[in-house]
């Protein structure tokens, strides 16, 4: 990868801040919070030989994205990013605030959860708001919060405010794995687990049979690297083995099953196939 190549790559995406994709029975709509450059400071275990292969001398594209999820009848956020550029995107769909239905968060870290609250308010005050178990019930225990350094104590509080706020309209499930009985939150959108990046991150399923794409949340932060080479885990990783074990898993089925994805740390436009290449690697191929 060169680095002309990942600068004109940033430079054709840096002003676009949203992207549609549709299927018989849904709009899937990337919103972005912004184009960016990953390092591979980020990166576990990941050797010279690698970052030499995959990387234009330890940077990679990166991005951070939300996305709305558009059906005849209601209006799906898959996170909120951070906030930033969310509500200027989906008032370019004429969306309001006050017109998105449901939130299904994949976890709570801060550049996903960053929209939820504006100006110490709900963001979305008719919006019922779905989170794991397992991930609620980390970021709410009060203990776990308490022995955090004071750099990470913040994300924490922030994440107990946000469910406090939305407690009338919060809704905890358990996700089961995606070779499981899918876990429906409503029909045609399907909640699976993908533990290990947080303690209960999730991944969503939308749409059945030939019509499915699965948003992934953080399966992935380095595509360039993780897609030839997913045994290598991010220092964000809260459970490292238990993530590369999540994103082998997801490959497997997604590419096997020709399963389009969508993912909160994938460059614009931030959808495309999984296939495995001539080498048995996986690759990703972007939607045109």
């Amino acid at each position: 990868m060169s680095s002309l190549l990942v600068s004109e790559c940033l430079l054709a995406q840096v002003k676009q801040n949203t992207f549609s994709y549709k299927t018989n029975n849904y709009k899937i709509i990337l919103l972005s919070e912004g184009q960016q450059i990953g390092n591979s400071g980020i990166l576990i275990d990941a050797s010279a030989e690698i970052l030499g292969k995959y990387t234009d001398e330890g940077k990679f594209p990166n991005a951070t994205n939300a996305f709305l999820i558009k059906t005849d009848n209601k209006n799906i956020l898959i996170d909120t990013g951070y906030g930033r550029n969310l509500f200027d995107n989906i008032d370019k769909y004429s969306i309001k605030p006050e017109e998105i239905d449901i939130i299904l968060i994949t976890h709570m870290h801060g550049d996903h959860i960053g929209g939820m609250l504006k100006n110490g308010k709900k963001s979305f005050p008719n919006a019922d708001l779905y989170i794991s178990q397992k991930e609620y019930d980390y970021w709410t225990d009060k203990n776990i919060t308490a022995q955090q350094p004071d750099n990470r104590k913040s994300g924490f509080i922030n994440a107990q405010t946000v469910v406090d706020l939305y407690r009338d309209k919060l809704h905890l499930f358990t996700p089961n794995e995606i070779d499981e009985s899918p876990l429906q939150i409503i029909p045609g959108l399907n909640a699976i687990s993908a533990y290990g990046h947080t303690p209960g991150h999730t991944v969503y399923m939308i749409g059945s049979d030939n019509e499915r794409l699965l948003v992934w949340g953080d399966l992935t932060h380095a595509m360039s690297v993780q897609m030839p080479h997913p045994e290598i885990a991010v220092t964000y990783d809260f459970d490292p083995a238990q993530a590369v074990m999540s994103r082998k898993k997801i490959l497997e089925y997604v590419s096997e099953n020709n399963i389009p994805i969508a993912g909160m740390h994938i460059s614009y436009p931030a959808i495309g196939k999984i296939i495995r290449n001539g080498n048995n690697e996986y690759e990703f191929i972007q939607v045109k």
